[in-house]
């Protein structure tokens, strides 16, 4: 498992911890170069797919996710790392080409003969698949790396596609917290005014599991604890709408200037109108949290760097009911907007 702490203002340190005994959830974020809007329908259906293929190989789990035409989220689950047998290092293997070539189809046979007579290159082959497996950095660097390929290809360009390196925050794995994030991300389309209600939305999560899909809802009876979908639905719309809400508010249902009024004269609003609007601790809070999590994160990072620093677990504002959500880095301008 990696954590990023930002432990100064140009500075940050990454923390491999033992993924034998640590499972973890993500909220991962990145975007086009320049912030271009560069991705059309087709695109977001390729890269909607591709990010389903490259979970399956890796052997993580999509909880939701929102692809937008400059950026994507992704929450994700990445389990403990445990022993892969030879027959499903190739049927994960064989997810990310379905339609092989003949030389990918030749390459695979010949992958096959090696493990069945185990040849020393079957070893190599066998390390080489696991390095790329239960971990957040492979994940995202396939995904975007094959997407990359895929558009270059196909709109005659060349160069980067991604302006930077992913942004991931450690996520507490409990109930309220995943919930809160993941209705932050499946709204995404509802903030672009694109939609009104996130199900209407095929590019994330929520639509993708309301129109069916057994794998997408399976990330949601991740998010809401028990009950059939049905019951979990509801609580989630719940969380996305407000309890007895059935109105559907497009875009901010709060300006800019009217928020910051809240915040000054320490207001509270709704949590549906808060998640409507762009919270940055929740893209670059590095942790997000109950206070008790957050602090055992730090505890960690300083432990294993032996630094001593002066970053301590913060609230974020109370601008609605967070119950005690904290997060690790504060954010001097714009934490709302």
């Amino acid at each position: 498992m990696e954590i990023c702490f930002g432990v100064g203002p140009m500075r940050q340190a990454r923390i491999k911890l033992d993924a034998e005994k640590e499972e973890a959830v993500y909220h991962c974020m990145t975007r086009t170069v320049n912030g271009e809007r560069l991705l059309d329908d087709v695109a977001k259906e390729v890269l909607r797919k591709q990010l389903w293929q490259v979970a399956d190989y890796c052997g993580v789990q999509i909880l939701t996710y929102a692809i937008m035409a400059n950026h994507f989220h992704v929450l994700v689950r990445v389990p403990r790392k445990g022993v892969v047998s030879d027959t499903e290092l190739l049927r994960r293997y064989g997810v990310l080409y379905p339609k092989p070539t003949k030389y990918q189809a030749g390459r695979l046979a010949a992958v096959r003969a090696q493990l069945e007579t185990n040849e020393p290159e079957a070893e190599d082959w066998r390390n080489r698949q696991l390095a790329l497996m239960g971990d957040l950095s492979p994940f995202m660097r396939l995904v975007k790396q094959r997407f990359s390929t895929w558009f270059n290809r196909s709109h005659q360009r060349y160069g980067t596609l991604w302006s930077e390196r992913f942004k991931s925050v450690l996520v507490e794995a409990k109930s309220g917290v995943l919930g809160t994030m993941a209705a932050y991300i499946d709204l995404n389309a509802v903030r672009a005014g694109l939609v009104s209600d996130p199900k209407d939305y095929r590019f994330c999560g929520y639509g993708e599991a309301v129109a069916g899909s057994v794998v997408a809802q399976a990330g949601y009876c991740q998010v809401v604890e028990g009950g059939s979908w049905a019951d979990r639905q509801a609580r989630y719309r719940e969380t996305l709408f407000g309890k007895g809400a059935g109105v559907k508010t497009a875009k901010a249902s709060i300006s800019v200037e009217a928020f910051k009024q809240v915040i000054e004269a320490k207001g509270r609003l709704p949590m549906a109108a808060v998640l409507r609007c762009r919270i940055r601790y929740f893209s670059d809070g590095a942790v997000l949290g109950s206070q008790a999590f957050v602090q055992t994160q730090l505890g960690l990072y300083q432990r294993l760097t032996g630094r001593r620093t002066r970053t301590v677990p913060r609230e974020i504002p109370r601008v609605a009911d967070w119950g005690d959500l904290t997060t690790l880095r504060g954010l001097r301008q714009g934490g709302f907007g």
